[in-house]
């Protein structure tokens, strides 16, 4: 919890509730034993990154619960998340390699997420009171990609590595999250510096 710039956190196993509550500006990585030879499972719990601030969180897996609560600035990488994922969330920018659970996005004014939706049953899960579901744009997708490839990196995450090597098939099933208001307002600020 409230991790500082320039403090690395790596785990080599599960995790329990609130990782990264508060995070101002440190790094988390999470990953599975490295004799583990499964896919996707359950590594992390419920609330994780609740009113994070700022730094980056890499997670080889799946977590629970209400995950990016109120974050207003931090980044994550994750592979599926649990009901209520992004919850509030009022800034910073999120990739799910996965499956959400209901709910998601419920009352988020703010940032982006990113969803890696194969199944194309993103908007089923979604909170549409206040968001738009849409295609990313170039800049989303090159961060993502990024973000998948500091993933791999970090985690040796077997589903960033299928992402990775079949970049194809894949690039054209993210979906985008945004709030409506907030696209209005970035594209605003956008316009001006142009």
């Amino acid at each position: 919890a409230f991790a500082i710039k320039g403090l690395t956190l790596q785990l080599e196993g599960d995790a329990n509730d609130y990782v990264g509550k508060g995070l101002s500006g440190g790094k988390i990585i999470i990953r599975k034993p490295r004799e583990a030879e499964y896919g996707k499972s359950i590594i992390a719990g419920n609330t994780i990154m609740y009113g994070a601030t700022s730094g980056k969180v890499y997670i080889n897996g799946i977590v629970g619960e209400r995950f990016a609560v109120r974050n207003s600035g931090a980044s994550a990488i994750v592979e599926g998340v649990g009901n209520h994922g992004c919850e509030y969330m009022t800034d910073g920018f999120v990739v799910i390699l996965g499956a959400v659970g209901r709910n998601f996005a419920a009352g988020m004014s703010g940032g982006t997420a990113v969803v890696l939706d194969v199944d194309d049953s993103l908007e089923d899960n979604c909170n549409m009171d206040l968001i738009l579901l849409e295609k990313p744009t170039k800049g989303n997708m090159d961060r993502v990609k990024k973000m998948i490839s500091e993933h791999l990196e970090y985690t040796d995450s077997m589903v960033a590595k299928e992402i990775m090597d079949n970049w194809s098939k894949y690039r054209n099933k993210f979906k985008r999250v945004i709030p409506a208001r907030y696209k209005e307002i970035a594209e605003i600020k956008t316009d001006k510096v142009s």
